[in-house]
């Protein structure tokens, strides 16, 4: 059963103030003020969130991140969720400012919805572009009603004042394209010097993108079908980009089974077409362009010329459920916290996300890490760390709110099987665990499972993709928690986003399930 602390303990916490301190400078508790507690505590997120953004009130939906050229930093505009939405008219944009991808100032709502009677009462996700021959920005958006979706544009000369050019409308009805599914407008500035134009939308009853072109960003020509989706799958908030050699097409997959962010890649833009010509399922890599699991979605890119990010949006769990993930034929939860990572390239030309380097430092604060308790079999330890065996697990002193927990994981064999538990406790019924899974003797898989007592077990809908077991055996493990929302990367070849309510201010461990794992190298930091 879930206990709370003791007066006598809670008293001893709530006197004393540690060195990591939340966004506001408000003082957070420390691993100090809990000694000699280790049973679970049932915590609340605070109201905003350090690293991964969500506005004071309501969250994020759809991001629609810009690298501003005039004032040198990102613009993340996106959709803004309030639960309870105003009936008709709903999803206005907003936006955050942020040079690093880790801090963020909110500019606010930048354009309000139309009313119910216009074509955009709602609005969908899209793209923001400058156009320096006039010194104007322009984002184009989703118009969405119940009856139709178009496309629709504002433009602004500073970014903060938007005006709508209420006379535009691009509707898919006059090009053979779907009335109700003519979505998220993806603009770029092609090779040719023309404007380009990407549209989620369906013909024929097939998912395609259609692409029209312009020269001045006010006068589109329909320039036919860009690429066809894959079987019966639909690619929402499509983002184009060239980065090196390659081209890359990444989408977010809006098939309940799937519901994940993936790419596809070509040298040229006639080969990424070809991936999926005629359903070819060309895949990028060797797990279907996965970038990241069910918990990080909608995800769109900008680069700054050195570093290209991806932002997307992190759902809450139904009832602060961790096991209410989505899974199908169920949909998640929709919007939630704005997540940053890194695109890495590979030299093979496949992507994988890591670690931004603005987070990392962020959690500046190192502190000390203590075992509290453990099984009463299978470990042992040394002046560099500790050895686990079969069913055995170290369960180390409480987190902060805001965390960066390092470690390295050392295997015997491709068979062995160990994993992270947060928000655990040493009387948790339940805990949740990401578990770093066999899936053969040369592939792995993260999984997460509600353990303990009354755990489920695995958690179907919320595990990662499958990857090449390390042929050294090492794992390189950094997670990252704000609150709720943690992103776990393995060997800056794997990320993982997911949430995890009950996460702060409770113990964590490191486990072996079964053979034999090395722990060593275990840091932890807060801010």
């Amino acid at each position: 059963m879930k206990t709370m602390i003791s007066t006598l303990a809670m008293t001893a916490l709530l006197s004393t103030v540690s060195a990591c301190s939340n966004e506001f400078g408000d003082p957070i508790l420390t691993q100090r003020d809990w000694d000699g507690t280790s049973t679970y505590f049932s915590p609340t997120d605070e109201a905003t969130f350090g690293t991964y953004y969500k506005p004071y009130v309501g969250y994020v939906g759809d991001p629609m991140p810009f690298y501003d050229p005039v004032e040198g930093d990102f613009k993340v505009m996106y959709l803004q969720e309030y639960r309870p939405n105003q009936e008709s008219t709903y999803h206005p944009i907003w936006c955050v400012q942020t040079d690093d991808a880790a801090h963020y100032t909110s500019m606010g709502e930048l354009i309000p919805t139309g009313t119910a009677a216009e074509a955009d009462a709602a609005i969908g996700t899209g793209s923001t572009v400058y156009n320096e021959a006039e010194g104007q920005y322009y984002t184009f958006y989703t118009g969405h009603t119940a009856t139709q979706e178009v496309v629709m544009y504002a433009t602004s000369e500073d970014f903060r004042t938007w005006t709508k050019d209420r006379t535009f409308r691009l509707a898919g009805t006059d090009y053979g394209y779907s009335r109700t599914d003519f979505r998220d407008p993806f603009v770029f500035q092609g090779e040719d010097g023309l404007w380009h134009m990407l549209v989620s939308t369906t013909k024929d009853g097939k998912g395609s993108l259609a692409e029209f072109t312009s020269s001045d960003l006010r006068t589109w020509q329909h320039a036919g079908v860009f690429m066809t989706m894959m079987w019966d799958r639909f690619y929402e908030c499509p983002d184009l980009f060239r980065m090196g050699e390659w081209w890359y097409l990444v989408y977010s997959e809006k098939h309940s089974a799937i519901r994940r962010v993936q790419y596809l890649k070509g040298r040229t833009l006639d080969e990424l077409k070809a991936t999926t010509a005629g359903d070819a399922g060309l895949w990028p890599d060797d797990h279907e362009g996965f970038l990241d699991s069910r918990g990080f979605y909608a995800g769109k890119t900008a680069s700054d010329g050195v570093n290209r990010y991806i932002w997307g949006w992190c759902p809450t769990r139904e009832g602060g459920d961790n096991t209410a993930v989505g899974a199908s034929p169920n949909e998640p939860q929709w919007a939630g916290n704005l997540v940053a990572h890194r695109i890495v390239q590979h030299e093979d030309g496949t992507l994988t996300l890591g670690a931004v380097g603005g987070i990392e430092a962020k959690y500046g604060t190192a502190v000390d890490v203590r075992v509290v308790a453990q099984s009463e079999q299978g470990v042992s330890s040394d002046a560099e760390g500790y050895t686990l065996t079969d069913n055995a697990y170290l369960l180390f002193n409480r987190l902060n709110v805001h965390n960066r927990i390092e470690f390295t994981v050392t295997t015997a064999s491709q068979t062995d099987r160990f994993g992270l538990s947060l928000a655990r406790g040493t009387d948790s019924e339940k805990y949740y665990s990401i578990i770093v899974n066999p899936e053969s003797d040369t592939r792995r898989k993260l999984n997460f499972e509600e353990e303990g007592p009354s755990g489920i077990g695995f958690v179907n809908g919320i595990d990662s993709y499958t990857f090449n077991t390390p042929a050294d055996g090492v794992y390189h493990i950094v997670v990252y928690t704000d609150n709720s929302v943690c992103t776990v990367y393995v060997n800056d070849n794997v990320a993982y986003t997911n949430r995890i309510y009950g996460t702060q201010k409770n113990c964590w461990s490191v486990n072996c399930y079964n053979g034999s794992v090395r722990l060593t190298d275990i840091l932890v930091s807060c801010y």
